[in-house]
């Protein structure tokens, strides 16, 4: 239940925690039950992103992590 001032701040921590960490393709905030989360994006599977010990929560921040393939970007 976080606002949106809460979950921006939360992401620029979680932003520093995870710098570095090879199969972190992007890190957002998208909307949560009643109010705001973040989402962590990985690339690979279940496996990868558990081992990548992403946290569940950030200063009361809700965070979510999705697996996905390769980011590239578009024309």
């Amino acid at each position: 239940m976080a606002d949106l001032d809460e979950a921006r701040r939360a992401k620029e921590e979680l932003k520093a925690a995870l710098a570095g960490r090879a199969g972190v393709s992007g890190i957002g905030i998208a909307p949560d039950d009643d109010g705001y989360g973040l989402l962590v994006r990985v690339r690979g599977d279940a496996v990868t992103a558990r081992r990548l010990d992403v946290p569940t929560h950030v200063h009361g921040v809700a965070v979510h992590v999705r697996t996905t393939g390769p980011v590239t970007a578009q024309r």
